[in-house]
């Protein structure tokens, strides 16, 4: 019996190892995709908030690296792009995380024209309930689009909150934490831009990696 029982511990113990050296090697070939179809997204994204005829510089050229967690949701540096044409400033693309959906955190790119105006509003990664909170994907519904030119009149526009907080933005029937997330995060950046341009002028560039 106690023969047995080792042999099924060595037998269980093979297995163990041989799943996760198999977990470890999938995670490594593949490693370097995930990344370009990251990269490959996120530029689709830059080309929909800055269009080509926004800038006639590469908006690679002027990223910066921002790590603000009260403005940004989280202590990690994000990227911020620049559109520049003619030598002016047209517009930020502000990659931000909404820490508080309901299914944990929102990554989004917040595209923010010169005069303080929203470009548009777009999502890069969520884990929300499907056919309840991923309607924050464009594909799923409009919902973001009700961003595109607005802006912020002060830290204390009462516009800038779900209906049910008395706001002007819609919630999903049966899953207001995930808007109201979003449109906290979209508020802290146009807060940011406004009032903290220090934060955007004063940044490191980004790596090459980017």
């Amino acid at each position: 019996m106690l023969a047995m029982m080792r042999r099924n511990g060595l037998v269980l113990a093979a297995f163990a190892l041989a799943c996760t050296a198999f977990v470890a090697v999938t995670h490594s070939l593949t490693r370097d995709t995930i990344v370009e179809q990251e990269q490959a997204q996120l530029l689709l994204v830059l080309n929909e908030l800055l269009p080509e005829d926004s800038h006639d510089e590469s908006l690679f050229d002027h990223c910066v690296l921002v790590a603000n967690e009260e403005y940004l949701g989280t202590g990690e540096a994000l990227p911020v792009f620049k559109a520049v044409k003619g030598g002016a400033h047209q517009g930020y693309a502000i990659e931000t995380i909404a820490p508080d959906g309901y299914s944990g955190a929102i990554k989004l790119v917040v595209g923010v024209q010169a005069d303080g105006r929203l470009s548009g509003v777009r999502v890069l990664n969520h884990n929300e309930t499907p056919g309840l909170g991923d309607k924050i994907e464009l594909k799923k519904s409009s919902w973001l689009l009700s961003f595109d030119g607005m802006a912020l009149q002060g830290e204390d526009d009462a516009r800038w909150a779900v209906r049910n907080d008395g706001g002007q933005f819609d919630a999903f029937t049966g899953a207001t934490i995930t808007p109201r997330a979003v449109v906290k995060a979209v508020r802290n950046v146009l807060l940011m831009v406004d009032q903290q341009p220090a934060l955007l002028a004063q940044a490191p560039r980004c790596g090459a990696s980017l």
